[in-house]
């Protein structure tokens, strides 16, 4: 299980699993579910995520069930990824791991030096809705949530008091079954797929990372304009309309791309803290017996190389641009999305295709796939869905 830690190439590790499922399969490593988002859906039955009524998405009752249910078929070794499990509790976390006995449980986390990690995920909360701006979101994270009795009922503890997380995930489990992987700091981003393909005991050269990209970061004049946006946006908006329009369509797809003069760095006055806390980290580490895979210096920071300069110094030129580019992609995704013609799917070739996606069509068609996700709080619903699954995504298939 690779539970995380958000921010820390974890999308990179994802693409590069799904899109080399089949590469995967013939080394004995298989993907239970059919797409990346199914891991992600089980993780939120896992940690009893509310839904909205409004939320067209299918109900994730369930899906945690499912997905345990097609890992344990699995001849030799399954991966579950989802950097959102590293906000399980610990009733969850045990669950979690009891649930895949009687396999052998191995938990990876990855992590990141705080200094970059910091300016990461402020950026991620301006994605995701957010209006504070980089000095009082830092403020909150630094001099209150820090110093709370449990900093981990705050959001960005939640998902990096690595020491918590790790003590809390290694309860059932032998240390050596616990892996730590620090992000490469610098090089190629195979780097880090190497050292996430020693632990699953694979060839990292057997694995494709062409157009295989991490997530990359807002520029200063972005941030500064999303974060603008979302204090206009009207409340009654519900967070999946966001999600699904302005977190993708126009934080990744359009102000992710654009160039960036300059990356985002902690202020001066708090590059001691930092330090001070990733030094913590980097004992905490160095004294437990968990796996260490990389380089614990890698999560100490980097002195400064060139003044500082936060979001709101941006000049309005900037800021200008990125709405201008942000509205031109709206219209176009509005366009797009209302009045150009679908695309006829292919015909299939010959009776063989043809009865394959008949199969696929009773077993996991889009009415099918929706009235057992309806019903998966019905164990013997649960357990067909892994016989479908079984089925239908035999390594035959996967590289279809």
């Amino acid at each position: 299980m690779h539970i995380g830690e958000p921010k820390t190439g974890t999308t990179f590790l994802q693409r590069a699993l799904w899109r080399n499922r089949a590469r995967l399969a013939a080394q004995g490593v298989l993907l239970p579910g059919y797409q990346r988002q199914d891991h992600n859906r089980a993780s939120r039955d896992l940690r009893e995520a509310p839904r909205p009524a409004s939320d067209p998405a299918d109900p994730w009752t369930g899906e945690w069930d499912v997905l345990v249910g097609q890992a344990l078929q699995a001849p030799e070794a399954a991966v579950i990824s989802d950097e959102v499990l590293a906000a399980c509790n610990p009733p969850q976390a045990d669950r979690a791991v009891r649930s895949l006995s009687p396999a052998e449980v191995h938990v990876v986390l990855t992590v990141r030096d705080l200094a970059t990690l910091l300016p990461a995920e402020w950026q991620e909360t301006v994605k995701c809705r957010a209006t504070a701006g980089w000095d009082e979101w830092l403020s909150g994270v630094i001099d209150v949530q820090s110093a709370a009795p449990n900093p981990r009922l705050w959001p960005f503890w939640m998902f990096h008091d690595t020491m918590a997380i790790l003590d809390m995930w290694s309860r059932h489990l032998p240390p050596d079954q616990v892996h730590v992987i620090t992000m490469p700091r610098q090089g190629p981003a195979g780097t880090l797929w190497a050292r996430f393909a020693s632990v699953l005991g694979i060839d990292p050269g057997s694995i494709d990372l062409t157009g295989v990209r991490a997530n990359s970061s807002l520029g200063l004049g972005e941030a500064e304009f999303l974060r603008r946006l979302n204090e206009a946006l009207p409340e009654e908006m519900p967070d999946w309309f966001y999600t699904r329009t302005i977190k993708r369509v126009l934080a990744h797809d359009v102000l992710d791309a654009r160039s960036r003069q300059t990356r985002l760095v902690v202020p001066p006055h708090r590059e001691a803290w930092v330090r001070q806390q990733s030094e913590i980290l980097v004992a905490g580490l160095r004294d437990a017996k968990f796996h260490i895979v990389g380089d614990l210096g890698e999560l100490l920071p980097l002195p400064a190389t060139r003044p500082y300069l936060g979001p709101a110094d941006q000049p309005a030129e900037q800021i200008l641009d990125a709405a201008v580019a942000a509205a031109a992609a709206l219209a176009d995704h509005q366009y797009r999305d209302k009045y150009l013609a679908r695309r006829p799917p292919d015909r299939p070739r010959g009776p063989r295709q043809m009865a394959s996606r008949t199969k696929w069509a009773l077993l996991n068609g889009p009415w099918v796939k929706r009235a057992l996700r309806r019903t998966s709080r019905v164990r013997a619903v649960r357990r067909l869905r892994v016989v479908a699954w079984r089925v239908l995504m035999r390594p035959a298939r996967y590289g279809r």
